[in-house]
């Protein structure tokens, strides 16, 4: 027998066979822990704040917020900090939006990252996609920044 060889299949063989068959069973893929309690309240969080930006009910999005919370627009904007900061900053798109449509979330620890699809009547933008990081502590979003990944002009 050459060397690494055992019964005629040698080591890079075994291991070939091996990761063939686990790409064949789709273990290829990178594999998922199931999220934890609290990511899973944390992903919840951010569900129902997304839920409610339709009822232009500005208290109650409010009420999802920290204290201290802050809240970045886009990307190339500076997060607004504080809270007469936010109510300013969710007053000016509030009683545009039609829908957050969520497409995808998941959570490490305290993030939640979703992608949505945002939907507005007379704003600057009828559509805006893209990805929503927040940062969540006692059930209160204290961070929340949204990047773009495309819009639609009104």
């Amino acid at each position: 027998m050459s060397n690494g060889e055992q019964g005629g299949v040698d080591r890079r063989g075994f291991l070939a066979a091996g990761l063939g068959v686990a790409a064949a069973a789709g273990l290829g893929a990178s594999v998922q822990a199931a999220p934890t309690a609290t990511e899973t309240a944390n992903i919840q969080v951010v569900k129902d704040f997304c839920a409610a930006w339709p009822s232009h009910d500005l208290d109650r999005i409010l009420s999802f917020f920290a204290d201290a919370g802050s809240y970045r627009m886009t990307e190339t904007m500076d997060p607004t900090k504080g809270r007469e900061a936010l109510v300013a900053r969710i007053r000016m798109i509030i009683n545009n939006v039609t829908q957050f449509e969520i497409l995808d979330t998941w959570a490490r620890g305290p993030m939640v990252v979703n992608e949505r699809i945002d939907r507005f009547t007379s704003f600057q933008l009828t559509r805006w996609h893209g990805v929503g990081v927040f940062l969540i502590k006692n059930g209160k979003i204290v961070e929340w920044y949204d990047y773009t990944i495309e819009s639609e002009r009104a």
